[in-house]
């Protein structure tokens, strides 16, 4: 062969092995036990739960009474209402702290820093929300339980609030998706599951050290053009070989998008972050090689992983290009594919999604459509890239009575 078709094979044979991966962990870690391991102290922590708000503390007053309906007594919200009209919010409550920073921050991670800085008392671990979230009543108890086994840094099962639009519905494929690949398997398996942006509670120690950071430090004042929190936080933890742990029964629903430009505004941010992180995901994969670690080997190979509709596009395409060249790569990369779509409806089944979902199947392309124009947008982050809205107010009793958003049996 010439090099050419070398080059071609030496492409086409990775991109069919990560279209694969995907199918792998699926196989191997659903006859797995979760790793949660033997309790080593029983007591209540302490919990720090902040929620950051932008422009609309009232999307936030469902999660508020959320968390303070919980089935656990060791808590405090701090609420940080950034740039927010508060004449009409009438919550309060000896276990709820209302900040509005002046200035206004504008950026997640300072509405962060700002809570942590105003503690009512030292807690043990602090946890992250978005505004539009809701906490199931028993969220803070599952997390405890995983705290007194020794895990430093949990993150939640974050699931779907809305299914009320095709997009909705499609937006919680890929939450489901995630959760399952990303998240759920690399954990039963030895390794870390990615952070979804909320729902994760951290050690205070380990949090504060992590704001320390240089990526923090520094990342603060490049605004729009700052890799997400969630990753650097992340790629922190994963640095120092911490496993992070999954907890599926500690659920956080969370908004999904309801229109085309919701779609675009949202992933043009998050496709831009993961090619920003690109060179974090080969670093802690090159730390796991040279350590020998599975955590950060495995992590770092399911972070370095496309988005899906780019797996699927760039292996349509090497499979079009190596039927003229390498014609034998081109069974191997269809194989691939298929394999990659049939674990899509694989793990759909075993996360038991709701009906609607499944509907949402033949919208797909849409989707996969405000994607592509959400990746030639992410191109001028100062521009293109704005908050998503959210306007989906639920209580937290309402959507407990719809099948298929509590626990699993």
């Amino acid at each position: 062969m010439d090099l050419t078709s070398v080059i071609l094979v030496i492409v086409g044979v990775a991109w069919a092995a990560f279209l694969v991966l995907p199918f792998v962990l699926t196989a191997v870690g659903i006859f797995r036990k979760d790793p949660i391991g033997g309790k080593s102290t029983e007591r209540e922590f302490d919990f720090g739960c902040i929620i950051t708000a932008y422009r609309n503390a009232t999307i936030a007053e469902g999660l508020v009474d959320s968390l303070l309906s919980q089935g656990y007594p060791n808590f405090h919200i701090y609420l940080v209402a950034d740039a927010c009209d508060l004449s009409d919010w009438t919550l309060t409550d000896e276990r709820l702290t209302v900040l509005r920073p002046e200035p206004a921050l504008n950026l997640k991670i300072k509405s962060v820093i700002h809570a942590m800085d105003r503690y009512v008392r030292p807690h043990d671990y602090t946890v992250v929300f978005d505004a539009d979230n809701l906490s199931h009543p028993d969220f803070l108890k599952v997390v405890n339980d995983f705290s007194c086994r020794g895990w430093r840094a949990i993150q939640g099962q974050r699931t779907a609030k809305n299914l009320d639009s095709v997009y909705a519905c499609a937006d919680a494929i890929g939450e489901f998706y995630k959760n399952w690949i990303d998240r759920y398997m690399p954990w039963r398996l030895g390794s870390s599951a990615v952070i979804s942006g909320s729902g994760m509670a951290v050690e205070t120690g380990l949090y504060r050290a992590y704001l320390n950071s240089k990526e923090i430090t520094e990342g603060q004042h490049q605004y729009k053009r700052m890799l997400q929190e969630d990753k650097i936080l992340q790629n922190f933890l994963l640095r120092q070989n911490e496993r992070i742990a999954y907890a599926w029964d500690a659920i956080v629903y969370d908004e999904k998008v309801s229109s085309a430009e919701a779609v675009e505004t949202q992933r043009s941010r998050w496709l831009f972050s993961y090619f920003q992180n690109v060179g974090n995901a080969l670093g802690i994969l090159r730390r796991g090689l040279i350590n020998g670690s599975f955590n950060q080997l495995l992590f770092g190979l399911v972070t370095i992983a496309p988005p899906m509709f780019i797996q699927v596009g760039v292996g349509v395409l090497l499979g079009l290009l190596a039927l003229f060249v390498v014609p034998w790569l081109s069974l191997v990369l269809l194989t691939a594919l298929m394999v990659f779509a049939l674990n899509i409806f694989l793990v759909l089944y075993l996360s038991k999604v709701p009906a609607q979902v499944w509907q949402a199947i033949w919208h797909l392309p849409g989707f996969v459509f405000r994607q592509v124009k959400a990746l030639l947008k992410m191109g001028n982050p100062d521009k293109n890239f704005k908050p998503t809205e959210h306007n989906k107010k639920v209580k937290i009793d309402e959507l407990l009575k719809q099948p298929g958003t509590g626990p699993r049996p």
